[in-house]
């Protein structure tokens, strides 16, 4: 296996099964609630959260069918805080497309957010099994917490390294822990491997969303599918950021801290070109590896399978993307 078409095509059945429920899940007889809610979950994405959840079902030997179920526990909970965040941040593009917020409004966006958290949770206590809602409550809970600390940093010049890491372990990789982890529950294996699933899962989550911090100033936005920069014109503080303020002095220094207090990125280009000459990026990339590296150690406690050989493929391929 090279690349992710290849784990898409390994997961064919699981994904078509997902899907089916997905949109099944997703039916109410509020229309707008329908109507925003198919455009929501067909507006693209890598669905990567839900494929590990059933990557991880499979590498594990589980033989029934909850594990489908399950995923879409994962999109839905993730869909849902996107939708939010796009009111948070006022966006207006996401995955090349307008937001809900953009195409309807704020308040219908935070109510169709609430209804997916609701349903999410509707299906959740299906498999009867205490364990996974613990994991998934307490997920839902970080990712909330995750927000507000961001929100907490947003336009402050002054964010930490270890600050930056306590947002994105909460606001992204408690998500990937947890799917991770109930695929280990579902197959009803040890607590080893169930703790060794969500380490795994933690550290890759941690290298995807550093990866994502660093194509808002890298790619360019007919690629990233939203507008370069748009962390800074949100004020929000991100590792290229963190690490180029601990590495310039004077006036470059002074360019990006006051682009930051002021959520500014019309200046974008001279920032780049700031974030380039003190190797942001290839630091930032490099905090990345590190933590795909951890990753890739802790599916040491489950067997050789062409499952967990996707597995470390979604690794590499988390921190070698372009978009």
């Amino acid at each position: 296996m090279q690349n992710f078409s290849e784990i898409h095509a390994l997961m064919k059945s699981d994904l078509v099964m997902m899907d089916e429920i997905l949109v099944n899940r997703l039916d109410s007889n509020v229309d707008l609630i329908s109507q925003m809610s198919q455009y929501i979950i067909n507006s693209g994405g890598k669905r990567i959260r839900p494929l590990l959840l059933l990557l991880c079902a499979r590498a594990t030997n589980y033989k029934s069918d909850n594990h489908h179920s399950m995923a879409v526990v994962i999109e839905l909970i993730h869909t849902a805080t996107l939708l939010h965040d796009d009111v948070v941040d006022n966006s207006s593009i996401r995955r090349g497309h307008e937001t809900a917020n953009e195409l309807w409004g704020n308040a219908p966006s935070v109510l169709v957010g609430d209804f997916l958290y609701s349903r999410a949770f509707e299906i959740m206590v299906e498999p009867n099994s205490m364990e996974i809602m613990k994991i998934l409550s307490k997920a839902t809970n970080q990712i909330s917490e995750g927000e507000v600390l961001q929100l907490l940093s947003i336009k402050n010049a002054n964010v930490s390294q270890t600050e930056y890491f306590e947002v994105i372990e909460r606001k992204t990789a408690c998500l990937f822990k947890a799917a991770c982890q109930i695929a280990g529950i579902l197959a009803e294996s040890n607590k080893n491997v169930i703790n060794g699933l969500g380490s795994f899962g933690k550290h890759l989550g941690n290298a995807f969303q550093i990866i994502d911090d660093t194509l808002d100033y890298e790619s360019n936005s007919s690629v990233i599918g939203k507008e370069v920069g748009d962390d800074l014109s949100e004020g929000k503080v991100t590792l290229p950021m963190i690490y180029a303020l601990e590495n310039t002095k004077g006036a470059e220094k002074a360019t990006l801290s006051n682009a930051i207090t002021n959520a500014d990125s019309s200046n974008i280009d001279n920032i780049v070109n700031i974030l380039l000459s003190v190797n942001a990026f290839e630091y930032c990339r490099k905090v990345a590896k590190n933590e795909s590296t951890k990753a890739l150690k802790f599916l040491e406690v489950i067997p050789n399978s062409e499952y967990r050989s996707a597995l470390q493929l979604l690794c590499e391929l988390s921190i070698n993307r372009n978009s």
